[in-house]
């Protein structure tokens, strides 16, 4: 039996983990500045992104890998409702903004391919507004983009120096600083692992796929096509969070065994695993999303199999073995894994059913628990999410919706 204790250390860090892709955007209250243009420009070997701004403002500028994307925060800074975000051009494959908790505005440059890049205000002047600049391409066009910009001390308009943090700009830098080509190193998230440097690993597994559709809608709608959809949107999402990555279980039309999906899983070094799936049952009026973890009942059977077959069993996280240990100390220490296992997935179940139930109908208010395969990972903080019942017409044109996929993930 499982005991009804976990450590906390361990569920602060998951509820850290889904907090950024699980929660809405919080609002603002009243910052100073406002982003009240956004343009892109090509030029000769690179592409100069310029953010007009209300007033300079303090910053962050870092950027990131898989895929790889330039990010700015703009601190004390709101997007203006009539801003308009430009279409991608040259290497820059799509420009997106979203709020952060101190109101902060984030704006992601995400590139198609890596890129020297930085950033530099470009003070006001004349009828021109403050601006701040991003430079992304090849080294002799980053350097050339912010050469001959006023020295710090001599801002052009007047005002001064902004202070700033470490891995932030200054409203000027000084020529020779301006004349090299800067790629500023990744920052590490604040919700990270304590113990490493490396980003926290969601692994997002689709349900179904290839010979097995999974339920089907009235109309013809297969829950492993709309629930790959919203799997690549939420891994999408996942991405743009710096200090975090997603991994997808399977990535395109085709079949991976149940407990394929948990091992892919640990093979990817994932803290934590969410399954999406879309319900169905014989009533067409029934709908709503719903949030599974594992029972106990499911947890002590695996517990029973990872005992009888420990000896081929992977590690269990943090490095502890169960092959080389008697059995009696061998259940012992499963059954701690378990329990914080369980406490940590339910915690971070019902943030998410939180965030659906105000985002989406939710049909069960409080998570469910059951003995699902792909929940049964000892060590590794797992739900599964019913979007939706596929077998309702209204549910399932909705789940065909990519604005609607988009907003459950």
């Amino acid at each position: 039996m499982i005991k009804k204790v976990f450590n906390k250390g361990m569920l602060r860090q998951v509820v850290g983990i889904l907090a950024a892709a699980a929660l809405p955007a919080m609002g603002f209250a009243a910052p100073g500045t406002v982003l009240n243009k956004v343009s892109l420009a090509k030029g000769e070997g690179g592409v100069r992104v310029t953010l007009e701004t209300s007033a300079p403002t303090k910053n962050t500028f870092f950027t990131l890998k898989k895929p790889d994307r330039v990010v700015i925060d703009l601190h004390d800074t709101r997007l203006a409702p009539s801003a308009r975000i430009p279409a991608g051009s040259g290497n820059v494959q799509t420009i997106r903004t979203g709020s952060r908790p101190n109101d902060t505005l984030r704006v992601v440059i995400e590139l198609k391919s890596a890129a020297s890049s930085r950033g530099q205000w470009r003070p006001a002047f004349a009828d021109v507004p403050d601006q701040y600049i991003v430079a992304i391409g090849s080294s002799k066009f980053v350097a050339a983009t912010f050469a001959g910009e006023p020295s710090e001390g001599k801002v052009a308009s007047g005002k001064s120096r902004i202070p700033t943090q470490a891995g932030e700009t200054s409203v000027a830098k000084s020529t020779a600083i301006a004349a090299e080509a800067i790629t500023p190193k990744e920052i590490r998230a604040k919700h990270a692992p304590l113990d490493s440097d490396r980003d926290i690993i969601v692994a997002v597994d689709a349900g179904h796929g290839g010979q097995d559709p999974g339920a089907i809608g009235r109309n013809g709608t297969m829950e492993k096509n709309v629930v790959l959809a919203i799997a690549r949107a939420l891994a999408r999402r996942i991405d743009a969070e710096p200090g975090m990555r997603a991994y997808l279980t399977r990535d395109a039309d085709y079949f991976v065994v149940l407990r394929d999906r948990m091992l892919r899983a640990r093979n990817a070094k994932a803290d934590i695993f969410v399954s999406v799936h879309a319900d169905s049952i014989r009533d067409r009026t029934v709908t709503g999303a719903s949030v599974y973890v594992l029972s106990e009942h499911g947890a002590s059977s695996e517990a029973a199999r990872w005992l009888a077959e420990r000896e081929n069993a992977a590690d269990l996280r943090g490095g502890v073995k169960l092959d080389d240990k008697d059995r009696s100390l061998a259940s012992v220490l499963l059954d701690l894994s378990q329990t914080a296992n369980l406490g940590a997935s339910m915690t971070a179940a019902e943030r998410v059913l939180q965030s659906l139930d105000e985002t989406v109908n939710v049909r069960k208010t409080k998570v469910q628990q059951a003995g699902l395969v792909v929940l049964k990972s000892p060590d590794i903080p797992s739900m599964l999410v019913e979007t939706a019942y596929i077998s309702n017409p209204g549910e399932e044109a909705r789940l065909k919706s990519i604005a609607h996929q988009t907003k459950i993930a």
